[in-house]
């Protein structure tokens, strides 16, 4: 007989299947992309590339009229919903994931602290009293839809628990990062702007208290918010975090509601269908099926269903899109140049070194205090291999390098420092995952006689 570990299998375990699946195939993609980037800036073709960037786009809305490179569209408008994405995974965890109690939560918040803690500190000792400690920021993130995607080559080898404590320490290595954009790297503030965008903020929590369910309200709100944001200086991704904490949780009805009209609408159903001669049943029975699909809609979580609307443009067009107009970097330095670069080889012994050792040192820490435990299924190297994946920055390393940087030389060291920092941690952590992981697939469940 078959019986589930405990029941964080029905609570974690399954609504994480169809979100890492997502993000396994995200992560490929995002490698494709990354790959066109590299080789469209390197290539003869390099000025186009770096003019498409370059090129303005207008959106006007009456009389206001918004005018941005397609690189800022990108980085402050797509990655605001990326980010609001990214807020609507953190307060869903908060809620009923894996950090939705303090014994489930303390492992990955402890490996995740130790993972932002130990590469800020590296990367700090190579740039300290330079024009680069600015950059502190840019290694203390994960890079979750490629770190899943390396994790993702081992199949069912690899107990998923693992997986949700890779995602798991992405997830607060996000708060993180959105905690270092909004207090850190905000420099000059416009208060109008801020001030607008607080009273945007205020309303959207009041209707959240009121029970509002209007989706279209909150994004109106968000998007005011947005435009605030933009105008106050603080970085305009924000508000996708801010706005994302405000979406209701609560149906509109119940499932017992649910379950009893449901009920009705089957016995009626199940009368018409005696009735097929009848002109008139077609109709009545498209008209329970439209209602049933109304119920349905509003049975489920807002949160539930915005998420599962935007996934998948966050994972298959904008994050690409982000990689594409980011990750393009022409390679005019040799290696030596860019490894003797304290920019560069701050962010690579940040990523490479400290981000493996703090996630592995945040753990032991708590498992050997007693205050948690391994991930079911998961041997200590395993946990290992898994911390290596956590030092795969990317995208989050990618937007603070643009915040942290305005000089050409800076931002150039900064991301070859992270492309190759985060390449050489997924093979590293590949590497110890491969020797450390049988051939036979790991059960996800306990079998019982």
């Amino acid at each position: 007989m078959i019986i589930m570990e405990n029941s964080l299998y029905v609570h974690i375990f399954r609504p994480f299947r169809k979100f890492i699946r997502r993000e396994e195939f995200g992560g490929v993609l995002l490698l494709v992309v990354t790959l066109i980037a590299l080789a469209w800036a390197n290539s003869p073709w390099y000025d186009s590339y770096d003019k498409l960037r370059q090129m303005e786009v207008a959106l006007s809305i009456g009389s206001v009229v918004f005018s941005y490179p397609i690189l800022q569209w990108i980085n402050d408008g797509l990655m605001a919903i990326f980010f609001f994405v990214i807020g609507l995974e953190i307060k869903r965890e908060f809620l009923a994931g894996a950090l939705s109690s303090l014994r489930q939560a303390s492992l990955p918040i402890a490996a995740a602290v130790g993972g932002m803690i130990v590469p800020a500190v590296i990367y700090t000792l190579f740039n300290y009293g330079t024009a680069g400690s600015r950059g502190w920021g840019i290694p203390i993130a994960t890079d979750i839809a490629f770190a899943l995607a390396a994790l993702s080559l081992f199949g069912t080898r690899i107990p998923f628990s693992l997986k949700v404590f890779l995602t798991a320490v992405a997830v607060v290595d996000d708060i993180g990062a959105v905690a270092v954009i909004a207090f850190c790297y905000t420099t000059e503030i416009a208060w109008s702007g801020l001030l607008s965008g607080t009273v945007f903020f205020l309303m959207l929590i009041a209707f959240n208290h009121m029970g509002a369910k209007n989706i279209t309200l909150f994004a109106i709100l968000g998007i005011g918010l947005w435009v605030s944001l933009l105008d106050s200086g603080i970085h305009a991704t924000i508000a996708g975090i801010l706005t994302a904490f405000t979406i209701p949780v609560k149906n509109k009805f119940s499932t017992r509601y649910f379950l009893m009209h449901n009920k009705r609408f089957m016995n009626e159903l199940s009368r018409l269908d005696s009735l097929r001669d009848d002109p008139l049943s077609d109709r009545r029975r498209h008209s329970i099926l439209s209602e049933i699909e109304t119920i349905c809609k509003n049975v489920e979580s807002p949160l539930i269903s915005i998420v599962q609307k935007f996934h998948p443009w966050v994972t298959y067009l904008i994050v690409p899109l982000f990689a594409l107009a980011n990750a393009g970097i022409h390679l005019d330095a040799g290696p030596c140049v860019i490894a003797g670069h304290p920019v560069s080889i701050g962010i690579m012994c940040g990523l490479f070194f400290g981000k493996q050792a703090g996630i592995f040192l945040g753990a032991w820490l708590l498992i050997k205090l007693g205050w948690s435990s391994l991930p079911y299924g998961a041997s200590w190297r395993q946990l290992y291999g898994v911390s290596w994946l956590g030092g795969i920055g990317f995208t989050m390393s990618l937007l603070i390098t643009n915040l942290s940087f305005t000089e050409a030389s800076n931002l150039y060291f900064s991301k070859a420092g992270i492309l190759t920092a985060s390449l050489s941690a997924a093979i590293m952590g590949w590497i110890i995952l491969w020797i450390s992981t049988p051939g036979e697939t790991v059960p996800l469940i306990r079998e019982r006689e």
